[in-house]
């Protein structure tokens, strides 16, 4: 791990680099839902005196990121007053910090102009960088001193808490999260004679279904491939063609694996879909133009996040389904989205306060609600036993593909400098895309770069 006297100028290269969502994550979501914080301003604006409060409230500064369409803003800021309402003591203070990216930005010029956030959510994925930098703290001793803490960690499903770890210590707890899921229209499938009941489970058929589903004016499949997420999917593939499971990283997040045969062939695939068999838009294909495309009828397969169930299910004027993606070697999905996040240095009472709220925002029926009005994955074991859940499932069972396929599902690409990691397997892609490099050069180039970058984690 990096000695102290670098440490700043880690954290600057690493959350300064652009990153995802995956929450499914990547870019720009192009969705402003509720843009503006109930704090009214932007992150990092809060005077000391405000975050101190008046009278005997304690403030509190609450940044989060919205990454995917619908009302996720004003949902979060319900919660903030819910909150409030109950814990006359506290206040906190919601801070709309725009998509993931823009949130690690903030809260890293809010640290160093010493008005960190008290809690906020960022990717699970930036946790080594978060410990290393001691931007975060270990939750723990928060977690031990509560009555029901072990029973409270061991009800959050364990593909989501796989994540949280660092160094056997918990860094933070899951909130909205997400896999990548098939979304596909259902009456694009009956057009062309495909049974809408049966999407497609292999690489093999999303080419077959793909070339039946593609016309002059709509594409069979679409994947992004812009910088910025194209992680999260590859992640996805790499894991579905390995023979033995193995991810795109070590757990320990100290180096990549990224130069294999089996990656180089998921990557030929990529490819494939766009240059050879032409059911997929040429070139850069953008995560945010994707749900939109898959509404106007545009392309009839989307690999995206269940974060966008709640946006694609109200405004989809056709009959859609979801199933789990099309496996190879093994049926396997990338797991993305954030987590919650206690500030490092913060005083006892903030982070009694700040551990307090995210209990709250945790709790079984409230995660249930969220999950609900989102479509991001509900994280407990115990929202499935509610009633809420329960009816969703039935009025819409394409929600529930996802939270099956979770024991399938393994973490996105996740190391120590993860924003810096990203981009270079990003860019290294994005070569291979517009034909600068073959999927192997652009993966032995990926991973000589990143090794020089992780070295010093060695």
């Amino acid at each position: 791990m990096k000695k102290k006297s670098v440490i700043a100028a880690a954290l600057c290269l690493a959350l300064s680099a652009s990153m995802l969502s995956g929450c499914g994550n990547s870019g720009n979501s192009g969705n402003t839902a509720g843009g503006t914080s109930a704090a009214g301003g932007a992150a990092g604006s809060q005077s000391a005196e405000s975050k101190e409060g008046s009278g005997d409230s304690l403030h509190l500064t609450f940044y989060y990121p919205v990454q995917v369409g619908g009302s996720a803003a004003a949902l979060i800021e319900q919660i903030c007053k819910d909150f409030n309402a109950e814990n006359p003591d506290i206040v906190v203070e919601p801070v709309y910090t725009g998509n993931y990216d823009d949130t690690v930005t903030k809260i890293q010029t809010a640290v160093q102009g010493g008005t960190p956030p008290d809690v906020f959510v960022s990717l699970a994925t930036q946790r080594f960088t978060m410990a290393s930098t001691g931007m975060a703290m270990p939750l723990d001793d928060l977690i031990a001193s509560s009555e029901d803490g072990k029973e409270y960690i061991g009800d959050f499903l364990e593909g989501f808490m796989e994540d949280s770890y660092v160094d056997g210590q918990t860094y933070s707890i899951p909130f909205q999260r997400s896999t990548m899921v098939l979304f596909y229209n259902k009456d694009a499938f009956k057009e062309v004679g495909l049974d809408p009941e049966k999407p497609p489970t292999t690489w093999e058929e999303v080419v077959e279904y793909g070339k039946k589903l593609t016309n002059d004016n709509r594409y069979g499949v679409g994947l992004a491939l812009n910088s910025g997420s194209a992680q999260w999917g590859f992640t996805g593939f790499a894991l579905q063609n390995s023979a033995n499971g193995e991810n795109l990283a070590t757990e320990d997040g100290k180096a990549v694996l990224f130069d294999t045969p089996e990656n180089e062939e998921a990557l030929q695939f990529w490819l494939d879909l766009q240059n050879k068999h032409k059911i997929m838009a040429p070139g850069i294909v953008q995560w945010t133009d994707l749900p939109t495309q898959f509404l106007a009828g545009e392309v009839a397969m989307i690999y995206h996040t269940t974060g966008n169930m709640a946006n694609i299910s109200k405004n989809a004027e056709f009959e859609f389904g979801t199933a789990f993606l099309p496996g190879h070697k093994r049926t396997a999905a990338p797991t993305g989205g954030g987590n919650f996040y206690i500030s490092n240095g913060i005083s006892e009472d903030r982070v009694d306060a700040a551990w307090k709220f995210i209990r709250f925002a945790t709790e079984t029926e409230r995660a249930a609600q969220w999950s609900l009005d989102t479509g991001y994955v509900a994280t407990r074991k115990s929202c499935y036993e509610t009633d809420l859940l329960k009816n969703y499932y039935e009025e819409l069972p394409q929600a529930k593909v996802a939270y099956e396929q979770i024991p399938y599902s393994k973490p996105e690409l996740t190391t120590y400098n993860a924003a810096e990691i990203w981009r270079i397997l990003n860019d290294n892609i994005q070569a291979a895309v517009v034909g600068d490099a073959t999927p192997k050069e652009a993966l032995e180039a990926a991973q000589e770069q990143a090794t020089e970058v992780l070295a010093e984690y060695q």
